[in-house]
């Protein structure tokens, strides 16, 4: 996989490197700039850009507005946030986009190599992947929300593993239920937000939308 690294802290950005090259995966370019990451983006073409939601010069969301311009412009590219704590507000707009290939997590979670390297296969894949302590809070908050007022606790539960880029297997196990369970729940679900089956959209990734705008 041909990877562009957005990170400021040099010796993050320098492990990050090591790390994905030692693995395999092409690092085209690693650089400390919003600016410099559309460069090298448009250069080279990667299927993924890990990046840091805040990058000089102001450190505030340089990374997240580089991240929706390449979005924008190439939306093939999948993008994985990285950020030193859950900032809401980057759940919208660019989470919610349901084409996949996104994913955010917590610096904390790169320490985790497995984890970190299975969200970066899952997202550049096509997939989305989302850091469970996201989850976590952003599911306190849509339990008072009426779009998913008709879910179960469990479904709930399951809704959220989704959430987080888990498949039905993995769900199953993190839950201690039968995959034939967890495919019943899913597909209540599906019914309680109006999913209907349709070849050119993906019901999982339009029920997580459903889940983050809620």
């Amino acid at each position: 996989m041909r990877i562009v690294i957005a990170e400021d802290a040099a010796l993050l950005r320098d492990g990050l490197r090591r790390l994905l090259t030692d693995t395999g995966h092409d690092v085209a370019a690693a650089v400390d700039t919003g600016g410099a990451l559309l460069d090298a983006v448009d250069r080279y073409r990667p299927d993924l850009a890990i990046i840091d939601i805040r990058m000089p010069p102001t450190f505030t969301d340089e990374g997240m507005q580089a991240a929706l311009t390449i979005r924008a412009a190439q939306p093939k590219v999948g993008i994985l946030l990285l950020s030193q704590y859950v900032v809401e507000r980057y759940t919208s707009g660019l989470l919610t986009d349901s084409r996949g290939g996104l994913g955010y997590l917590l610096k904390d979670r790169v320490a985790d190599i497995g984890d970190f390297l299975d969200a970066v296969e899952r997202v550049g894949a096509g997939g989305t992947v989302l850091d469970p302590e996201v989850v976590r809070q952003l599911l306190g908050r849509s339990r008072r929300a009426d779009r998913l007022a008709a879910l179960t606790e469990r479904e709930h539960d399951v809704l959220a593993r989704m959430a987080e880029g888990r498949s039905n297997e993995s769900i199953a196990a993190a839950l201690h239920l039968s995959e034939s369970s967890v495919e019943k729940y899913v597909a209540s679900i599906f019914t309680k937000l109006n999913l209907v089956t349709d070849r050119d959209t993906n019901r999982r990734v339009l029920a997580v939308v459903t889940y983050l705008r809620s």
